[in-house]
């Protein structure tokens, strides 16, 4: 298979989404308001991993394009988790793509702990062949699960993806804590800005 040939719309689609986020992140930071965004990754799959999951999910390398939807991935990372549906609300109300499918494995976490939100994306890429639609996986997490995440990704590859159980049972109470940290953020912020809404309303009557 020429390798370059096939994942080089995949490239295109990641760069083009990835351009098209983080306009959105800069037309909040135009605004007074909070952006949702706080950055925006993306990638294609290395070869060796496609393999390795083509081998491990028994899909035939002509199958690829139909049976691995993961092969172009970008992710939006947030500040707080109620971002999450404000950017969730946002990537519906687009019409440049089509939303595939979703799963919310926030609330329902995956049994390691992970958290996030996916959707599976049909990307529409303008090559010299022609429109190619290619399916594309967006994740969006916080900063904190990006970093649990990140971390238990390290190490699945270190253990070649048998990690030992206590450590899978540290890395579940981690998740745990990261989510933890989430609220607990969440509730700082929505005190801070009563706070901010409570003297600007004293501030305006001292005027008067």
């Amino acid at each position: 298979m020429d390798w370059d040939s096939f994942l080089t719309p995949y490239k295109q689609a990641v760069d083009e989404l990835k351009v098209k986020l983080r306009g959105i992140r800069e037309q909040y930071q135009k605004t007074s308001l909070h952006t949702p965004i706080e950055f925006v990754t993306g990638r294609v799959k290395p070869v060796s991993s496609i393999l390795n999951k083509a081998e491990r999910k028994k899909i035939p390398l002509n199958r690829l394009a139909d049976e691995m939807q993961d092969l172009a991935g970008v992710r939006i990372v947030t500040q707080f988790v109620e971002d999450i549906d404000k950017v969730i609300a946002l990537v519906r109300s687009r019409s440049d793509f089509e939303i595939v499918s979703e799963r919310d494995y926030i609330l329902q976490k995956k049994q390691s702990g992970y958290r996030s939100y996916h959707l599976i994306l049909c990307y529409p890429v303008q090559t010299i062949d022609g429109e190619r639609k290619i399916l594309v996986e967006l994740q969006i997490r916080t900063l904190s699960m990006n970093f649990w995440a990140t971390i238990e990704h390290s190490l699945r590859y270190k253990y070649s993806g048998e990690i030992p159980e206590d450590i899978n049972m540290r890395l579940q109470r981690a998740a745990e804590a990261a989510f933890w940290l989430d609220e607990e953020m969440s509730i700082i912020r929505d005190e801070v800005q009563e706070a901010q809404r409570i003297m600007t309303v004293k501030q305006q009557q001292n005027r008067r």
